[in-house]
């Protein structure tokens, strides 16, 4: 057992320290789902896996509350697998090495999965613990909520018994969300025929690495660069000043998080090699620096020659794609009339991929309006079509909007006041939540989404508040606790 094991309190903690222990990148989820399965095997606690993939579990009430009203507590398995260049990280097989940096527990060159790990491991500790006063209650954890939110999307009508949905995917402690952004996936594609490389021509490999990146609905407002946007204007200046050709790309690797490096092999003439490689690694490093410099502490850009590609994009397809990324909206688009600290819509030209004949553009589009979304998605649209791309839309999940009256809602800033002798605030965030999903298939539910203090998701440098921990799990257990009468 890792130090982490031994914090308090020890129920939520151990349990957290078990889940680092199992593979479950988003996608990969097999290992995650046989361990919770054993593992509520092993309790005696009742629990199914459905169709979708979602493990439920079931616990009766204790004695003395079988008339509470019937509570869900969800959250998701999967994990966002982000590490940094030099980290030799396999996601699929390696456990996570987490650490305690000072108020943080973090993990060593990866993310650490508390998003969504500390909501599995309270449903542990709550299910585990027969001393725990509480309603009848199940356990919803959910699959691939970081990619597609394939769980919640294909789960069945029905399928939950709960009047009360507690989502425990929030990453502030002390703040309670009660309605969030609606989402959709924007892929564009392209085959082309490669060419051939120009006789005499020289490689050269561009690498822009050491981004924040972030959470592209939590972040997108923070100024962070994001990988892609910064290399097209490098590309586009070797293309427009150098007689560079486009022969691979490849930035980003998930549509929810800013992707924080890209790299490019483009060809030149020999003689302008050294020029080119003096601009990026000077003007063009000065320059990222010069505009991100007070948030990308750790900013690298590098130009250096490389090995001869075997081919090249041809030169019109080359240049309407650089066109393309270059004309495609990337950040906040609009923030919320009403709430101007919150943004409303925005993109993350998250992932680029040109290499064999191939080029994938995708991108993430969330909005917390409709008409708004829609607009967006047309605006992207437009740039790739112009550019020649074929562009389709999937995996698109509603915004989740507010209950003006919550029962659940009043009670918990109740409960909240009386143990902290503060208020909880009650926000809405951009991030897409599963709590619209889930309503979708279960209308009527009350639900509130809340969690301990987690920054930095989607990042290696997510990081999870020590102290927020306990209070978090004290919130839980006294909500649960004084759940209504039916």
């Amino acid at each position: 057992m890792s130090a982490i094991s031994h914090l308090q309190p020890a129920a939520i903690w151990h349990n957290f320290d078990l889940l680092t222990q199992v593979p479950r990148p988003s996608g990969h989820l097999e290992k995650v789902q046989k361990f919770l399965l054993d593992w509520a095997a092993e309790k005696g606690i009742d629990a199914h896996m459905d169709e979708a993939g979602n493990v439920l579990m079931y616990k009766p009430a204790t004695p003395g509350y079988e008339d509470c009203k019937y509570v869900t507590l969800q959250g998701h398995m999967d994990m966002v697998p982000q590490k940094t260049p030099d980290s030799p990280h396999n996601f699929e097989t390696d456990p996570i090495v987490t650490r305690i940096d000072g108020e943080w527990v973090k993990a060593t060159g990866t993310t650490l999965g508390a998003d969504d790990g500390m909501a599995v491991a309270t449903i542990m500790a709550i299910f585990e613990d027969d001393s725990i006063p509480h309603g009848p209650l199940e356990g919803f954890i959910t699959t691939d909520e970081e990619t597609t939110m394939y769980g919640v999307n294909h789960m069945a009508d029905g399928e939950l018994k709960g009047e009360i949905l507690l989502n425990l995917d929030n990453e502030t402690h002390g703040e309670m969300v009660t309605g969030s952004a609606g989402g959709i996936n924007l892929t564009a594609e392209l085959e082309y025929k490669p060419v051939s490389v120009e006789e005499g021509d020289v490689a050269v490999k561009v690498v822009l690495t050491g981004l924040r990146g972030g959470h592209s609905g939590l972040e997108i407002n923070e100024g962070r660069a994001n990988a892609n946007k910064c290399m097209a204007r490098i590309v586009m200046d070797g293309i427009t000043n150098f007689e560079a050709r486009l022969a691979t790309w490849n930035g980003g690797n998930m549509r929810n998080a800013i992707p924080r490096h890209c790299e490019v092999v483009l060809t030149l003439p020999q003689e302008n090699v050294a020029e080119f490689c003096e601009t990026v690694n000077g003007e063009w490093a000065d320059t990222l620096r010069d505009e991100f410099g007070y948030i990308e502490h750790d900013l690298k850009l590098t130009a250096e020659a490389t090995d001869l590609p075997k081919d090249l994009v041809p030169e019109e397809i080359q240049d309407n794609l650089v066109n393309a990324v270059t004309a495609c909206h990337n950040g906040p688009l609009r923030f919320i009339p009403h709430l101007p600290s919150i943004v409303e819509t925005s993109a993350n030209l998250a992932i680029i991929e040109i290499a064999d004949g191939k080029a994938f553009f995708k991108d993430l589009v969330r909005s917390s309006s409709d008409s708004m979304r829609q607009l967006c998605c047309d605006t992207i649209e437009s740039a790739f079509v112009m550019a020649g791309m074929k562009v389709e839309f999937d995996g698109a999940y509603p915004a989740w909007q507010p209950s003006p009256e919550s029962p659940i809602v009043e009670l918990m800033k109740q409960v909240y006041r009386e143990l902290f002798n503060e208020e909880n605030k009650v926000n809405v965030c951009h991030a897409g939540l599963e709590c619209s999903v889930i309503l979708s298939h279960c209308p009527g539910m009350d639900v509130v989404s809340f969690g301990p203090t987690l920054r930095s998701p989607h990042t290696p440098d997510e990081r999870l508040l020590i102290d927020s921990v306990g209070k978090y799990y004290d919130f839980v257990l006294e909500t649960l606790k004084r759940i209504p009468r039916k």
